[in-house]
């Protein structure tokens, strides 16, 4: 098995460096990384096919996305914080725990990192991860394009000390950059006092996140050792953060190089021989047809984040009107063998408006824009190749973003955020929920001050006494969403309709509903999941549908309900329906 996996490495170095380095002896040392996490963890190095048949995920798999200190409390480890909340108030309701970055950091709350093998002392230890990761699936964050200015890397590279001195990335300053892409309106090359005079460093995010230098096979050693350091650490699912960014080449977009899917492919190759249970997941915040490009061959990602839901069901339920949603849903290819989607309609970051170019004309972006601004947003810009700025992202909390609709704020806002969610749990693939999707968190203004940063409106981090008592008063919006959203999901863990594997279809009558028609992978189970995106009540009589028959039950229902004659949808009102049982 050493062997194919030796012959394997080699390929795939060879299609990322060519005749620029020795590949057989760069495999040579991949190999001995491999067996070295092998023999640590008394594992056996096999050869995995990329399209194994064994079930990575099913309709079980739910994810919830947080900080590690997102909920604290007085005199606590933020993390032994979290990790008694998830106990408490979210077993059996989620099966998998993406703790965002939780390593030494300088800026990005925690995407800038400064060591990538210690746990920000401040959060807690690798013990605390652990006992996460006992009762929970680990998703860890591969922070794989840049780190800290402050990591020891970049000081010894200041010091011109090797092998550092060319794990970054030094462009002279005349260079015309104008045709890489750019996610944000600040420089590409910050300049940086080094003991070899002033140097410029590529910098894709800010000046305090420098881009590594993955043309030096020692960096790209550097990170497989990360990365296995992680699995064995209890991650599970891996998440390549900005990886579409990873390698550089002038004249070209910087974006999507063959290279970097090249390298995406060698990290499967790496897992499918050592620890063949792992997920990896790439996050590219970019138009559908190039996100969909990480799953290669099925020898790429095995999931990828799909980044065109979060605007398209925000703007379907501020705008009354499912058409965009529906024809993009329609439009989506048939999953490649052993891939699915990461399915999300918020997380750390903004509400990406770049993964809907081509599909929400640019008035209609506008206009939700210009909505959110007066539901307190903020919009973070991007950089173009022609000097000009575009929008890249909202910075609002999605619950706050469901305050109302173009005609302003009404009294729907929690109708309208469940539905929301609602929508995101009955899409192919595995859901991912924010913590401050469960908690209903408004927008957090002070924080926003406090940092002055768009995005910190969306990580507040809660005192969990405060946070208790909210979800603890039933009047509360905070305990109406999280007793709501975790009995949907509850449902939706137990059909197997909701399988990342079982097809989906979409069903388009009018632009009042969005409707997914799920499918099992063995036929015994069908789900029709309705929502009406609107804030009227809407009476829709069988006979006038034809694709429903008497007899479906709502499992959604708090009370079993079966459909007779005429389905009635209240505002913005989400059913499930399938066959009686």
């Amino acid at each position: 098995m050493s062997d194919a996996a030796l012959g394997q490495f080699a390929y795939r170095l060879k299609r990322i460096y060519g005749n620029s380095t020795d590949v057989d002896a760069l495999a040579n040392d991949l190999l001995r990384v491999c067996q070295n996490y092998v023999e640590a963890n008394q594992r056996t190095l096999l050869q995995v096919p990329t399209s194994a048949d064994s079930p990575r995920w099913s309709e079980q798999d739910v994810i919830l996305i947080t900080y590690g200190n997102s909920i604290q409390a007085p005199g606590e480890v933020p993390m032994q914080t979290l990790a008694k909340f998830l106990s408490e108030r979210l077993s059996g309701t989620v099966n998998a725990v993406h703790i965002l970055p939780f390593f030494p950091y300088s800026s990005d709350d925690g995407f800038s990192v400064i060591d990538y093998r210690q746990v920000n002392p401040e959060w807690g230890t690798w013990d605390d991860v652990a006992s996460i990761a006992a009762s929970f699936d680990l998703m860890a964050d591969l922070v794989i394009n840049h780190c800290s200015r402050e990591n020891l890397w970049f000081v010894d590279y200041i010091g011109n000390h090797e092998p550092y001195s060319e794990y970054f990335i030094e462009v002279d300053p005349s260079t015309d950059v104008s045709l890489v892409t750019r996610p944000r309106n600040t420089p590409l090359l910050t300049p940086v006092h080094t003991h070899r005079g002033v140097r410029h460093v590529w910098a894709t995010f800010s000046e305090d996140q420098i881009d590594l230098n993955f043309a030096n096979p020692k960096v790209l050693l550097e990170f497989i050792q990360i990365y296995l350091f992680y699995i064995e650490r209890g991650a599970r699912f891996i998440r390549l953060d900005a990886v579409a960014f990873l390698w550089k080449q002038i004249g070209t977009r910087c974006l999507h190089l063959p290279q970097t899917h090249e390298v995406v492919k060698l990290l499967r190759d790496v897992v499918n021989f050592v620890a063949p249970e792992v997920v990896v997941i790439t996050e590219t915040n970019v138009p559908v047809v190039e996100n969909l490009s990480y799953f290669g061959e099925s020898d790429e990602a095995h999931m990828v984040y799909q980044f065109g839901l979060p605007p398209l069901v925000l703007h379907a339920l501020n705008r009354g009107n499912s058409s965009f949603i529906s024809d993009w849903a329609d439009s989506i290819p048939v999953l490649p063998k052993g891939c699915t989607y990461l399915n999300f309609t918020a997380s750390h970051d903004g509400i990406g408006v770049r993964p809907v170019e081509g599909i929400l004309p640019e008035r209609e972006v506008q206009d939700l824009i210009d909505c959110m601004h007066r539901f307190g947003g903020f919009v973070s810009m991007k950089a173009n190749s022609d000097g000009s700025e575009s929008p890249y992202e909202i910075n609002i909390t999605l619950f706050d973003a469901c305050m109302g609709t173009r005609r302003g704020v009404d009294h729907f806002q929690v109708q309208r955020f469940l539905c929301s969610q609602a929508i995101m749990l009955a899409m192919q693939g595995i859901p991912a929920l924010y913590i401050h999707s469960f908690t209903a968190s408004a927008n957090d203004l002070a924080h926003v001050e406090q940092t002055g940063r768009t995005r910190s409106i969306n990580r507040k981090v809660w005192d969990k006494d405060e946070l208790e008592y909210l979800l603890s008063n039933s009047v509360t919006a905070q305990a109406e969403v999280f007793h709501e959203l975790s009995r949907m999901i509850r449902i939706r863990r137990k059909q197997p309709a909701f399988s990342p594997d079982a097809r989906q279809d979409v069903v388009k009558i009018n632009s009042d509903v969005f409707i997914l028609k799920r499918t099992s992978v063995d036929a015994s189970q069908r789900i029709y999941a309705i929502s009406n995106v609107t804030e009227r009540i809407l009476k829709l009589p069988l006979a006038a549908l034809g694709f429903l028959e008497n007899g479906l039950m709502d499992i959604l229902a708090l009370e079993p309900t079966t459909l007779i004659d005429e389905l009635v949808l209240y505002p913005y009102q989400t059913v499930w329906l399938t066959q009686s049982v």
